[in-house]
């Protein structure tokens, strides 16, 4: 979600940010669907791409030592969560983070927290899509959520404008923009429960609410650590949008959310139900 502040031309970049879904969304909903190699292949590129993009903050290249150690371990993180046992990939991530946190001079914990956000994301990711018609389910509820909240903030934020949400993180976001994202998550939520699975209307909407919020505090997240390192978009592999982490970040934050309410639903059980 990058919702720019106020100007005399609040839509200038709507085209070109809807020309970049257009190529996107499609591909996203097709790795979704077929599930398995094809959705765990698209997150371990998205995974690649995201840790190179959080070694350019660090200064550091993924190419070599230590470097490498993020996408080598996101990757082996992912591996285990579908072949072995998860408390198997989230030790191997433990391990990892606290390497990385003592290959770096003076403290620098910059590295290994992104290996740990980023290798957290990919885990969940695979784990919440799994091999069933509810990972199907559970996976598309929740990217819904964060596109929802996503372009309801863009619209409400840029159409009302208003007091900043968090000035001293991101200026450009806006206390109409977070609740025009919050209303459109509770009701593409609830809607799409409706439409997938049909039951638990009231803790679909209440489970949607919290994935929103989750996914604007990704937001604010990405922004606090970009005005962290001095840059304006994490990359500019996407036209309009930045980043792989600039049009993930809402997804990287409500991944683990989603994950834990889908394990403590049950296996087969959407996580609405």
């Amino acid at each position: 979600m990058q919702e720019a502040s106020a100007s005399a031309r609040p839509w200038r970049d709507l085209g070109l940010r809807g020309a970049s879904a257009a190529v996107l969304i499609p591909i996203a909903v097709f790795g979704i669907w077929s599930g398995g190699l094809v959705w765990d292949v698209l997150v371990g590129v998205a995974v690649v791409l995201l840790s190179w993009e959080w070694a350019r903050f660090c200064q550091l290249s993924i190419w070599h030592w230590p470097g490498l150690l993020m996408p080598v371990v996101s990757l082996g993180v992912m591996v285990l969560a579908v072949f072995g046992p998860p408390l198997g990939a989230l030790g191997l991530l433990a391990a990892g983070t606290l390497l990385l946190f003592l290959l770096r001079r003076q403290g620098d914990i910059w590295p290994a927290a992104g290996l740990f956000y980023i290798g957290l994301a990919g885990f969940s990711l695979v784990l919440l899509r799994g091999e069933d018609h509810a990972g199907l389910l559970n996976t598309l509820f929740m990217v819904l959520i964060v596109w929802a909240s996503d372009t309801g903030a863009y619209i409400a934020g840029r159409a009302l404008g208003g007091p900043k949400l968090a000035p001293a993180i991101s200026p450009g976001k806006t206390w109409s923009g977070a609740v025009g994202g919050l209303l459109a998550a509770i009701l593409v939520g609830a809607g799409a429960a409706a439409l997938l699975a049909p039951g638990g209307a009231s803790r679909a909407a209440a489970i949607a609410a919290m994935l929103g919020v989750m996914s604007q505090a990704g937001d604010l997240l990405e922004s606090a650590i970009k005005r962290r390192f001095g840059v304006k978009d994490s990359s500019s592999l996407i036209p309009g949008h930045g980043g792989v982490f600039d049009r993930l970040d809402g997804v990287m934050a409500a991944a683990p959310m989603a994950t834990a309410l889908a394990l403590l639903a049950g296996r087969g059980m959407p996580l609405w139900q």
